[in-house]
């Protein structure tokens, strides 16, 4: 019995800590690089980089 509940509660955790700290890692890098998006489309004259990847969404 004591061999089941350790299996289960290291399931629980690893699956839990493992798949939540994923998705925090996800949102940070996600949100960094919206906010960088944001300023950078902001900036006067845009970055070079902005204006290729703009010039090559719009053909």
């Amino acid at each position: 019995m004591t061999d089941l509940w350790s299996i289960a509660i290291g399931a629980f955790f690893g699956f839990f800590f493992g798949v939540g700290c994923a998705l925090a890692v996800m949102y940070s890098i996600y949100m960094g690089g919206y906010r960088a998006a944001v300023k950078d489309s902001q900036l006067n004259p845009p970055p070079e980089r902005l204006t290729r990847a703009l010039a090559k969404l719009s053909r």
